[in-house]
């Protein structure tokens, strides 16, 4: 789906018309995470963020996969697959499958360590150890009480925040943000913004850490300078292109599709028709970039992007902490509100 407009417009009138369905459907997603999940054969690590559409989820596992190398880990990745067809438990394999059959993000995920693609988030977590996994990274699935989470971090996007404030449909939080607070262990703010910083202070409060970042192009030199027809289909298009700005692209015009959007030979057609009369050339993400057909990706460029933190020992600290505190034989009360968790 797009996010439409009004999910960053504070006192808009279609969210405050649709806050009542908000309030019933944000108050049934709070009630099931507070439900106790399965403890898992080693260490959890959930990557999530507090609403739908994108935030920097999977660069952000992706790095958090290379900091537990660093100190001796060896993560897996799992991942609900969404819009793939396939349910798993299943090992995600590049060389064989698709978007189509995996979904977009478990094809990126698979380039940094082994993904498991498993619907049931328990039994994907049990292939993962019995493949070697002694800690399980989790794209997504804050909101998935199913597995027993060791390290919850929440992704946030500096520049958008939450919105509106509101749980869906009225706006973009799957669940009120004070009953999310008390399931998280950290916050991730990506980038600059006010509504970022927004958090940040309220995390600061509850004794949580902050651990700030940035997304930098991973070779910019491949679009500095040169006209370029941008499109993308992730949860926050204008991001993408904010960043190929940076990186010195001549972006002459830009497309948006919505988030997982799979490609049909009309939307081919047509960028690839534009691109020619504007004499640019065609330039994605990585993550659309996999939902591309071979024969189309051939003449298109992707612009990588990679995670960098400002304090990367911090994180390597909570890390840590998480892994030296895991026990499998016991299970952590649930926190409560006035009670914030540490890891």
């Amino acid at each position: 789906m797009r996010p439409p407009a009004f999910w960053d417009a504070p006192g808009h009138p279609l969210g405050r018309f649709l806050a009542p369905i908000g309030h019933l459907y944000g108050s049934r997603v709070a009630a099931r995470m507070d439900r106790a999940g399965e403890r898992a054969a080693c260490p959890v690590i959930c990557i999530g963020n507090f609403t739908l559409g994108g935030a920097g989820k999977t660069p952000t596992a992706l790095a958090v996969a290379a900091f537990l190398r660093r100190i001796g880990a060896e993560p897996a990745f799992l991942t609900r697959g969404y819009g793939g067809r396939l349910a798993g438990p299943v090992t995600v394999d590049p060389s064989r499958h698709t978007s189509l059959d995996v979904g977009d993000e478990p094809l990126l995920l698979a380039r940094g360590a082994r993904t498991i693609l498993a619907r049931d988030r328990p039994e994907g977590a049990r292939l993962c150890r019995a493949l070697g996994a002694d800690v399980v990274v989790m794209d997504d699935g804050l909101q998935n009480p199913s597995l027993t989470k060791d390290l919850c971090l929440a992704v946030v996007d500096a520049g958008s925040g939450i919105g509106n404030g509101l749980a869906f449909p009225a706006g973009p939080l799957r669940a009120p943000l004070a009953r999310q607070w008390r399931h998280v262990h950290g916050l991730v703010v990506i980038g600059e913004g006010a509504q970022g910083e927004a958090l940040a202070v309220e995390a600061a409060s509850r004794r949580l850490p902050v651990h700030r970042a940035r997304l930098v192009p991973t070779a910019p030199t491949v679009v500095a300078g040169k006209p370029v027809l941008a499109f993308a289909g992730i949860g926050r298009p204008r991001k993408f292109f904010e960043t190929l700005a940076q990186a010195g692209a001549s972006v002459i015009e830009t497309r948006t599709f919505p988030d997982h959007h799979p490609y049909r030979a009309a939307d081919l057609a047509g960028l690839a028709a534009w691109a020619d009369a504007l004499g640019a050339m065609l330039v994605t993400t990585e993550k659309d970039m996999v939902r591309l057909p071979a024969d189309f990706a051939a003449g298109v460029t992707a612009l990588g992007v990679t995670l960098l933190f400002d304090d990367e020992g911090s994180v390597l600290a909570q890390l840590r902490r998480a892994g030296e505190a895991f026990s499998p034989a016991t299970v952590p009360a649930r926190p409560d509100a006035s009670s914030p968790p540490r890891a």
